[in-house]
């Protein structure tokens, strides 16, 4: 992305009047915001892709069991986000300083509970204390990441400029965010947990200075008028944002979206692993491929946007996810290249639903003037609804399979079947839900997120 005419402009107090003229930002600063996204992602892949695989595999936890402690954590964290959400807003209204202060405490806890997690004491434990180390350090990884992230995040819908600028801002930061996943795919078969552990806290560090330097440079606080800000804020709800129906349509798509994504997420590992069978070796593979799909996809993705809108380009690319995982019902063991095919085309499709979503939420908060006064609420059940679709996901898929005769290893007929459909038929369901959704409720409703109608709360 070239430097062209400033579409952006950079933060400032919010609720404060500009003390000058805005100053163009630059792609550099656009990059440093989106840094912390890599480790962001890093931290998140392992813990809903390998995790479960590793407990069930290496340490003989049962799926029933391993489903029900995963989901209890991520529905404690989904619970959470909407108060992570009001206290940024609070931290935000204070200074920079309380903002950067807080981070490196959660970006501190993020490494402790990753550590955790991945060098539990099994030897020591019973498969029962197994699971409440499990419980535990999960719950710490969740909450910690959740309060980074609604941080990170709340700092680009403060920045304003509508759809296509905040489309950049978005798609820089889930650029980075694909790179971490493209490492964390790989490098824990390639390294093993020690080194992977290490390489987080080193791009924690990273991304955390890069946001400092461009998010310094650019607050300026005004008393007076931060003095007003605060009074506004005290006056403002956490169930704000569920005052406007383009939220809570946007959400319920979001949700459904979500929920398609999220379980074959979940269920990947186990299916190249008994469906296809594939060489162990190919597994960073298919998540590198989906992975760098995804990433190289997002310059094509912006420029779909700037042609037809963030609304029509995310319908266009759930039809192209249905597309890719409507075709592996038709695999079996050894077709691998098949599955190479699905992983690109389904990653060429996260590209839209990772650049759309996020830039069609802040620009629903500045249509509805809540722009520096409760952003932070907004991404909190934003965040909420993003747990809750990996807690459904987890907690429903690995228990359900095990009702239907599957176990990790098993590579008999019923088991594979039950394994294809929940992967491959499961995520289309959904995706179509939400295509519908999406059509009815915001495609033949634009207002509700852009128009002017937005301004004020709608039934």
């Amino acid at each position: 992305m070239s430097d062209g005419p400033a579409l952006l402009t950079p933060l400032r107090n919010p609720g404060t009047a500009p003390s000058q003229s805005p100053s163009r930002v630059t792609v550099s600063t656009v990059a440093s915001y989106g840094v912390l996204g890599l480790p962001l992602a890093f931290v998140a892949l392992p813990v809903y892709v390998h995790l479960p695989n590793l407990y069930a595999q290496q340490y003989g936890v049962p799926l029933a069991a391993l489903g029900g402690v995963l989901l209890l954590s991520r529905s404690i964290d989904a619970v959470v986000d909407p108060w992570l959400g009001r206290w940024g807003d609070r931290l935000y209204r204070h200074s920079w300083r309380a903002v950067w202060l807080a981070a490196l405490l959660l970006a501190l806890a993020v490494a402790l509970g990753f550590a955790a997690l991945f060098f539990p004491p099994a030897a020591a434990l019973s498969p029962m204390g197994l699971l409440v180390w499990v419980g535990a350090a999960l719950t710490l990884s969740h909450l910690a990441y959740s309060g980074l992230g609604i941080l990170h995040q709340a700092w680009a819908a403060l920045q304003g400029g509508g759809g296509l600028a905040q489309s950049r801002w978005v798609a820089w930061r889930e650029g980075f965010a694909l790179v971490g996943v493209l490492l964390a795919s790989a490098l824990p078969a390639l390294w093993g947990w020690g080194l992977t552990t290490a390489l987080l806290v080193v791009m924690l560090a990273l991304g955390l200075f890069a946001w400092q330097r461009t998010a310094q440079s650019a607050w300026t606080l005004d008393a007076d008028a931060d003095a007003q800000a605060q009074a506004r804020l005290a006056a403002s709800s956490l169930w704000q944002p569920w005052k406007y129906a383009g939220f809570r349509r946007l959400l319920t798509v979001f949700m459904l979206n979500g929920l398609a994504s999220a379980v074959p997420a979940t269920l990947v590992l186990f299916f190249v692993q008994d469906l296809l069978q594939a060489p162990k070796a190919m597994e960073p593979l298919f998540l590198g491929l989906y992975f760098a799909a995804g990433a190289l996809s997002f310059p094509l993705w912006l420029k779909v946007i700037d042609r037809i809108g963030l609304l029509r380009t995310w319908a266009t690319g759930m039809a192209l996810s249905v597309l890719a995982f409507v075709s592996v019902v038709t695999l079996g063991a050894g077709d691998t290249i098949g599955f190479l095919v699905v992983c690109a085309l389904s990653g060429m499709a996260l590209g839209a639903d990772l650049t759309v979503p996020g830039a069609l939420l802040n620009q629903l908060i500045d249509r509805c003037g809540e722009r520096g006064r409760t952003d932070g609420a907004f991404m909190g059940w934003w965040n909420l609804a993003t747990k809750l679709n990996l807690a459904l996901a987890a907690g429903l898929s690995l228990p359900l399979l095990g009702l239907w005769g599957y176990a990790p290893g098993r590579q008999d007929a019923d088991a594979v079947l039950a394994l294809g459909l929940a992967y491959g038929l499961l995520p289309c369901v959904f995706k179509l839900l939400a295509g519908l959704v999406l059509y009815a409720g915001l495609m033949r409703r634009p207002d509700l997120i852009s128009g002017p109608d937005t301004a004020h709360p709608s039934a």
